[in-house]
């Protein structure tokens, strides 16, 4: 294995370069093969065309009439001239009055709230969870996301449909990606290795590419 630079570090020793080097060369094959899959991510033909037509229910966090809300098409997210491609974030948040917002799903959706304004110059983005849309936006306001299209799929069956609620209604990490050609809508991608499992301790992974911590 050789020298893949020659900067040297203050104070590094014969033993650290040695090591270094060893690693670096592992991370240079990380980013070799992080490339390879993502190209063959964008060349995933169109999956199964849209199953419904759901509608959910829609109300920014920051409205002052919190009782104000609207229905939106998952159609009419892509928004006119922005992208085909639309990102559906679930958030583990689920209906009963007993059940809490997934602690890891807030973590995510923090650092989402920072990079949509970025993201939705280039693609369509929207989060979904089966709460109410009055709890949504409740814990929204707690945590200052101003920047996400938060939507509840209360009185719809997304999150069933595309595995983010289990048969015993359970809610279950997922993230969608949705291709838009002409007037039809098909799933291009899920997060679906985190369906797959994973060697003992081991993290499933499946949204680290969107998720900066």
């Amino acid at each position: 294995m050789g020298r893949h630079h020659d900067m040297e570090f203050p104070g590094e020793s014969a033993e650290y370069r040695k090591a270094r080097d060893e690693l670096l060369e592992r991370e240079l094959g990380l980013r070799k093969q992080t490339e390879a899959v993502a190209a063959l991510r964008r060349s995933l033909p169109p999956g199964g065309r849209l199953k419904g037509g759901y509608v959910f229910e829609e109300g920014a966090p920051d409205l002052a009439d919190q009782t104000t809300s609207s229905q939106v098409r998952l159609s009419e997210l892509f928004a006119q001239g922005v992208s085909n491609l639309l990102i559906i974030c679930g958030f583990m948040y689920g209906p009963g009055e007993d059940d809490a917002p997934c602690p890891m799903c807030t973590s995510l959706l923090d650092s989402l709230n920072g990079a949509a304004l970025h993201a939705r110059e280039r693609v369509n983005l929207a989060i979904v969870a089966r709460a109410p849309l009055e709890r949504i936006r409740a814990w929204a306001q707690e945590r200052s996301w101003h920047n996400l299209r938060l939507l509840s799929s209360a009185k719809n069956n997304y999150n069933r449909d595309y595995f983010g609620e289990d048969e015993d209604g359970d809610q279950d990490p997922s993230l969608n990606v949705f291709v838009k050609s002409g007037n039809e809508i098909y799933q291009s991608y899920n997060s679906e290795v985190f369906f797959a499992g994973s060697e003992p301790g081991h993290n499933p992974r499946h949204c680290d590419l969107i998720w900066p911590l």
